[in-house]
Protein backbone atom coordinates (compact mmCIF):
# COMPACT_ATOMS: atom_id res chain seq x y z
CA UNK A 1 0.00 0.00 0.00
CA UNK A 2 1.84 3.32 -1.00
CA UNK A 3 2.52 5.73 1.66
CA UNK A 4 -0.26 8.21 0.62
CA UNK A 5 -2.77 5.55 0.67
CA UNK A 6 -1.98 4.66 4.55
CA UNK A 7 -1.19 8.42 5.47
CA UNK A 8 -5.20 9.33 3.91
CA UNK A 9 -6.70 6.50 5.78
CA UNK A 10 -4.78 7.15 8.88
CA UNK A 11 -5.86 10.74 9.10
CA UNK A 12 -9.56 9.64 8.15
CA UNK A 13 -9.59 7.10 10.73
CA UNK A 14 -8.14 10.05 13.29
CA UNK A 15 -11.15 12.73 12.48
CA UNK A 16 -13.88 9.82 12.59
CA UNK A 17 -12.67 8.61 15.92
CA UNK A 18 -12.11 11.80 17.34
CA UNK A 19 -15.77 13.16 16.27
CA UNK A 20 -17.44 10.15 17.19
CA UNK A 21 -15.92 10.28 21.30
CA UNK A 22 -16.47 13.65 21.45
CA UNK A 23 -20.30 13.08 20.73
CA UNK A 24 -20.37 10.24 22.87
CA UNK A 25 -18.67 12.52 25.45
CA UNK A 26 -21.37 15.26 24.77
CA UNK A 27 -24.30 12.98 25.05
CA UNK A 28 -22.74 11.06 28.35
CA UNK A 29 -21.35 14.03 30.40
CA UNK A 30 -23.18 17.22 28.33
CA UNK A 31 -20.07 19.04 28.11
CA UNK A 32 -17.79 19.64 25.20
CA UNK A 33 -14.77 17.14 24.98
CA UNK A 34 -11.80 19.53 25.58
CA UNK A 35 -9.72 19.45 21.80
CA UNK A 36 -6.30 18.18 23.46
CA UNK A 37 -8.63 15.49 24.89
CA UNK A 38 -9.70 14.64 21.07
CA UNK A 39 -6.00 15.14 19.60
CA UNK A 40 -4.79 12.23 21.79
CA UNK A 41 -7.81 10.06 21.39
CA UNK A 42 -6.93 10.67 17.42
CA UNK A 43 -3.34 10.17 17.85
CA UNK A 44 -3.78 6.86 19.90
CA UNK A 45 -6.26 5.79 17.19
CA UNK A 46 -3.50 6.10 14.25
CA UNK A 47 -0.52 4.41 15.94
CA UNK A 48 -2.20 1.04 15.72
CA UNK A 49 -4.07 1.98 12.18
CA UNK A 50 -0.78 3.09 11.00
CA UNK A 51 1.06 -0.20 11.97
CA UNK A 52 -1.69 -2.39 10.74
CA UNK A 53 -1.41 -0.72 7.37
CA UNK A 54 2.36 -1.07 6.98
CA UNK A 55 1.90 -4.67 7.76
CA UNK A 56 -1.02 -5.19 5.16
CA UNK A 57 1.51 -3.76 2.68
CA UNK A 58 4.34 -6.19 3.31
CA UNK A 59 1.98 -9.17 2.46
CA UNK A 60 1.76 -8.77 -1.18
Amino acid sequence: MPFWQRLLITLIAMLAVSFVVGLLWQSIFNISLPSYAAGVIGGLTALPLWEFLKRIGEKK
